[in-house]
């Protein structure tokens, strides 16, 4: 944001608090510019929000939930092209059924080991870890997604290293779920950067 923007912005608000004149002196064009300024915030917040959830993708899920809310509501509000409001409705989507699944699953005990579900169950979540993913590299992200998006990806290379050194195989398979999860979505941003230079 700019300074302009800001400007504007504190404006707008200083305006919700005041009187009904001040509220009917604004022209069509602020207000319309104070509505992408309001939906440029909430996507902010929502990219946001899916980057820090990701720091921990079981514990942060909800954050991810709610970050992929707030960037799907954020991009609809803003009435731009049809294509990528039906994207990040997707995105939301396959986050909301992954996390549902990650969520009903764990209420069952979890998967693989003792828990009398077999590891192939965990095949429901990863619409949650794809559309994360497709969240930070999708049409329209800005290079501040894409740049912590890359920092997220290697967070999670290093993770699925760690993981390795488990003997137990449950492990091993989450090891290199997390590592392509990684390998997609540093490879994404890195694409969608060099898309961006053009």
């Amino acid at each position: 944001m700019g300074l302009a923007e800001i400007k504007t912005w504190i404006r707008l608000v200083m305006v919700e608090s005041g009187t009904t004149t001040e509220r009917n002196q604004m022209t069509t064009t602020e207000f319309i510019h104070n509505r992408k300024l309001w939906t440029r915030l909430i996507i902010v917040l929502g990219g946001i929000g899916m980057l820090v959830g990701a720091v921990d993708p079981m514990e942060g899920s909800v954050v991810i939930l709610i970050g992929s809310a707030l960037v799907a509501l954020g991009t609809f509000l803003s009435h731009t092209e049809h294509r990528l409001i039906v994207y990040r409705m997707w995105v939301f989507a396959l986050i909301a059924m992954g996390v549902t699944a990650m969520w009903v699953l764990s209420n069952a005990g979890g998967i693989g080991g003792k828990s009398g579900l077999s590891i192939w169950w965990g095949l429901l979540i990863l619409p949650y870890l794809v559309g994360w993913s497709m969240g930070i590299w999708g049409p329209g992200s800005p290079r501040w997604m894409l740049w912590l998006g890359m920092a997220v990806s290697l967070w999670y290379l290093w993770l699925s290293v760690m993981v390795q050194r488990h003997r137990k195989p449950e492990f091993n398979v989450a090891g290199v779920v997390i590592a392509a999860l990684g390998l997609l979505t540093l490879v994404g941003c890195m694409c969608r950067l060099g898309a961006l230079k053009r």
